[in-house]
């Protein structure tokens, strides 16, 4: 569930939300949340609906998205809940469920919860009532668990967290204060109106990380994080990955493909392919690359966004462990983050989306005729040293048209050609 709080999201729906997971889940489970303002009144009534369907909740308060997956399987949750609306603004938010053993849940158990969403499920009375306690320590346990997984010899090294005035504030500085770093803090303020406000993954282009070794930025519920090396260039998650694949390739601990999605850029697939590292592409969404890592065993996930998955250490994409891997490789490696992320380059991208005006109409309009003979032509002109991206959004009516080239001005041009074949197919349509 995802809307803006108090008119797309209403405490009601948290609450009936609450009384169908504690029917499907049972047992104890565990609720984090982010800085919103509306974060307290949704997870209280998203605690208040789990105990009135007899489960023990334990309330985790602001605690980054992957903490609460972390912390849940340790401590003997059947299920966890995260109240977030992630790298949104502030009026948003949303709510998200996890399985005790802290993965995101399937399809099949989603539809299960829904099923029972407005339906009249029995509550029970007396001593069946579930109860709520508040674990009050929930940073300081997440904080230690982290430093369980990785501890880089990084003492004296300059970095700056810029903490998205969101779930990082208090648990980032303690994790980066305990390895010994000279630490600088923005973003560290919450107000409950202020998150993601000018500050985090979404404006990272605006971190200035002058006199930095390096800067880590993350999003509202830190589950992803992007990077600014000591020349002020943003390093993301494509790169970001590239860096963790080759150092685990070279130490032998690279298991499985690299999974990412078909929105890595380009020069991402070329640097796989130079460093004979073999990689698997999914669809879009962290979802999609946790599952196929899981089925195949892979080690190195994640999104260009920076939602970047560990499974050595973690089920989920967790931007704190990601900033500490990517730390450890500077440390042991002696060379700057620029030298590293120098290894992938970035093909400029341009980015399209075309609106289809009838409803519903978006997937038949990328199947063209005109449109697929505009792609054909498209790829001939770009050749190996480009690619086309075609997708009908799932949740507007757009077609997204996205173009690749060593060449930003082809790469412009080409882009532009395609989505004017999209627009009049879209046209002829309604």
């Amino acid at each position: 569930m995802r809307g803006v709080a108090n008119k797309g999201l209403l405490p009601e729906d948290a609450l009936c939300l609450g009384l169908a997971a504690s029917s499907v889940f049972g047992g104890s489970i565990f609720v984090g949340r982010d800085t919103r303002l509306s974060g307290e009144m949704l997870a209280s009534a998203l605690c208040a609906g789990a105990a009135s369907g007899g489960a023990n909740v334990v309330d985790l308060g602001v605690l980054p998205t992957p903490g609460v997956a972390a912390l849940a399987p340790r401590l003997g949750a059947t299920a966890a809940a995260v109240v977030s609306a992630s790298h949104n603004p502030y009026p948003d938010n949303g709510i998200k469920f996890f399985s005790g053993e802290g993965h995101k849940l399937s399809p099949e158990k989603e539809r299960e919860i829904e099923d029972l969403l407005g339906t009249d499920i029995t509550r029970p009375t007396g001593s069946g009532i579930g109860s709520v306690e508040v674990l009050g320590d929930a940073a300081r346990m997440y904080a230690q668990w982290v430093l369980q997984q990785l501890r880089p010899s990084a003492e004296g090294m300059k970095v700056l967290l810029d903490c998205a005035n969101g779930a990082a504030y208090e648990v980032a500085p303690l994790v980066f204060q305990d390895i010994g770093v000279d630490l600088t803090l923005t973003g560290a303020d919450p107000t409950g109106t202020n998150i993601n406000e000018g500050c985090g993954s979404t404006h990272v282009e605006e971190l200035d990380a002058s006199g930095q070794d390096v800067a880590f930025a993350f999003d509202g519920d830190a589950d992803r994080v992007l990077a600014v090396d000591e020349r002020g260039n943003v390093v993301d998650g494509d790169r970001i990955i590239a860096i963790l694949a080759h150092d685990k390739k070279e130490r032998g601990a690279l298991s499985g493909e690299v999974v990412v999605t078909v929105m890595s850029n380009l020069g991402f697939f070329k640097a796989m392919e130079a460093m004979e590292i073999p990689y698997e592409v999914t669809d879009v969404g962290d979802r999609h690359v946790a599952d196929t890592m899981n089925r195949r065993g892979a080690s190195l996930g994640g999104e260009q966004s920076g939602h970047v998955i560990l499974s050595e250490h973690t089920t989920t994409g967790d931007g704190i462990v990601t900033a500490l891997a990517l730390l450890d490789v500077m440390v042991r490696s002696g060379k700057p983050l620029s030298e590293l992320a120098a290894a992938m380059e970035v093909y400029p991208q341009t980015l399209i989306n075309v609106r289809v005006e009838a409803p519903g109409a978006a997937n038949a309009v990328a199947a063209s005729e005109a449109v697929r003979l505009a792609v054909s032509e498209a790829e001939s002109t770009l050749g190996e040293h480009g690619r086309v991206l075609l997708r009908p959004s799932g949740t507007e009516p757009v077609v997204r048209v996205m173009v690749e080239h060593t060449d930003e001005k082809v790469c412009r041009e080409v882009c532009e050609e395609i989505s004017r074949a999209v627009y009049d197919a879209g046209k002829e349509g309604t």
